[in-house]
């Protein structure tokens, strides 16, 4: 568990009588190793590490097969190791390859050569790794000539970013927050204060245009709605810092988008993949805006449960992206904080621009410390290889949920989709004592079957879901969930007189008795170009018009005895027994009229 070392005063530091801004990334890249391996030479970007020596070509790409290599290595993150190394060593080494890295790419790149993203995370890091070399007690001065060098390229790539930003998303923030770091940075060299006061009205704007007014980023997925998070909050706190303020309306939209991001982290601290994302932990956000907001809850979500007080909410809806968090608690009542039930639904819109995946009706589940059931990540953005790695984990194969007749809900393309995409339509939400549904639909323009999936969480201890498919003309219907890679050549099928079982070391998939699941190869990709091995667990129905889908979804340890699992049916009404080892027993019946629960009863 990370915690910041927060200052509690907010007002601009000086180090050595020069402003220092905020760097709200600071704590993340303080790697020796990293430091060490970059001062031989040595570049590990998204999992793969090339040799480059120290005169290096920055013009080619060193990793032809996936551009975002070379985005990665232009962005110079490594560059706040180098400087981390330094104050903790005094090695001038450390200085030595990150003032050589920087000349030789001001000297050989020109500021139009990538895109602005790029130049703005660059920008951003040059800045954060030069105060950290300062602030430094070994610190006695860079190479003569230096700081001119770079102050006049950090000055020139702005002025080129300033005319040439992206119209909107995730890019026109952190290129707008590059301007502002820019003009707190070096103040003397804004005129009039002109960058700043452009800086902070568009950040403004592009919040309100981009964070819907649920707290979620309307490109809708987690990874990207965590790394917007961190731009709009350092420059909160940055403006904050330097005796300047935002709006209380961007304020308060702000604190939406920071409720998001604290109940989409699972129990055990770590983010869903969702919708081209990597998992990974946010918790530092969550502590910096409990913090800035005075909001406890943040810091307990941030903390573990360590500090701060409990959120007041379990359950979370947020309607406009169509996202739904089912969550058993927050480490009370006997039960520890990581070890709580969680459940994210997606029944939401594609999101604006190309990160969205095919994945309506998706589920997450994760109990007991660990997921159980994911969503499989992005692992690249590149069409490369004979397989089309970028279909295959946008696909609505590659997602818990059903697919039609082997097609992805909505027409690939490697970015954003052309003609008509896969609509979500929530439902209902029905909470009763012990009791939470979900229900959502999916209809595709690819085939004419609809696909309505309810999630019934039981007790705040296990899922029952129901997944029913409507056609006119008979399809192929194949249910799917993906496990985790630490179920790989841990997975059997398990038949008994009322069901079949799907088993792993912490969990048991029950399906009804006429169910005949499959464990297929799957992937899960928790970072950029890093991929795993994973069961997927598949179950068909062919040739039909109409079937309906049963799935218990138990967290379960192979020592655990089996429940026993029946489902019936009696006119309209379902229901569903459930017979637990501990001697537990739920019946679990509902009505549907006009696709609406009616007379549901847990016994």
């Amino acid at each position: 568990m990370l915690l910041l070392d927060l200052p509690k005063n907010k007002s601009a530091v000086s180090i050595k009588n020069r402003p220092e801004v905020f760097c709200v990334i600071e704590h993340a890249y303080q790697s020796l190793a990293t430091a060490q391996t970059v001062s031989a030479g040595k570049f590990d970007i998204v999992g793969i590490e090339l040799e480059l020596g120290l005169e290096v070509d920055w013009l080619k790409n060193p990793h032809e097969s996936d551009i975002e290599w070379q985005i990665e290595w232009h962005k110079f993150y490594y560059g706040l190791d180098l400087a981390y190394a330094y104050s903790k060593t005094g090695d001038k080494k450390f200085l030595e390859t990150w003032t050589g890295l920087v000349c030789s790419f001001i000297r050989q790149v020109p500021a139009d050569f990538a895109s602005t993203d790029v130049l703005a995370r660059r920008v951003q890091n040059w800045i954060y790794a030069r105060q950290i070399f300062i602030r430094s007690k070994h610190f006695s001065g860079f190479p003569a000539g230096f700081e001119n060098e770079m102050l006049t390229s950090i000055l020139e790539q702005t002025a080129y970013l300033k005319k040439n930003l992206t119209a909107e998303r995730n890019h026109r923030t952190l290129e707008l927050y590059a301007l502002l770091i820019v003009a707190l940075a070096f103040p003397h060299k804004d005129n009039r204060g002109e960058l700043r006061g452009f800086s902070m009205e568009a950040i403004s704007e592009n919040l309100m245009s981009d964070i819907l007014p649920d707290g979620a980023q309307r490109e809708l997925s987690t990874h990207y709605h965590c790394t917007v998070l961190r731009s709009f909050l350092g420059a909160r706190e940055n403006v904050c810092r330097f005796g300047l303020a935002f709006s209380r309306e961007f304020d308060a939209r702000l604190i939406k988008a920071c409720e998001f991001a604290m109940h989409i982290h699972r129990p055990d601290g770590q983010i869903p993949a969702i919708s081209d994302s990597d998992t990974g932990s946010y918790h530092d956000l969550l502590q910096l805006a409990g913090m800035i907001f005075s909001r406890p809850d943040f810091t307990y979500a941030a903390t573990f449960g360590l500090k701060g007080s409990a959120p007041e909410s379990s359950n979370a809806s947020f309607n406009e992206s169509g996202y739904f968090i089912q969550r058993s608690g927050w480490g009370a009542n006997g039960t520890a904080f990581q070890d709580e039930r969680f459940l994210m639904f997606d029944c939401g819109p594609i999101g604006d621009g190309g990160h969205g995946h095919y994945d309506l009706l998706n589920i997450e589940i994760s109990a007991c410390g660990k997921p159980l059931i994911v969503d499989g990540g992005r692992y690249t953005y590149a069409e490369a290889d004979d397989l089309n790695w970028r279909h295959y984990f946008k696909s609505t194969a590659a997602h818990n949920t059903v697919v039609v007749d082997g097609k992805d809900q909505t027409t690939y393309r490697r970015g954003k989709p052309k003609g008509d995409t896969a609509r979500g339509v929530f439902v209902e939400r029905t909470s009763l004592p012990n009791l939470d549904v979900l229900c959502g639909k999916a209809l595709s323009p690819n085939y004419e079957a609809v696909h309505t999936r309810r999630v019934f969480f039981i007790r705040n201890a296990f899922w029952l879901i129901v997944d029913s498919m409507k056609g006119e003309t008979p399809h192929r219907y194949d249910l799917r969930f993906h496990l985790t890679p630490s179920a790989w050549n841990h997975c059997s099928i398990v038949k008994t007189e009322k069901s079949c079982a799907v088993r792993t070391p912490d969990l048991a998939l029950l399906f009804d008795q006429e169910a005949d699941p499959t464990i297929e190869p799957g992937w899960f990709a928790p970072q950029y170009g890093i991929k795993h091995r994973a069961p997927c667990v598949s179950v068909v129905s062919e040739n039909v018009a109409s079937v309906e889908f049963y799935t218990l979804v138990m967290p379960l340890c192979l020592t655990g005895t089996l429940p026993n699992f029946k489902v019936g049916k009696d006119g309209s009404r379902t229901a569903v027994e459930i017979d637990r080892s501990n001697g537990a027993s739920e019946v679990l019946s509902w009505d549907v009229k006009d696709e609406r629960l009616q007379d549901i009863r847990l016994s």
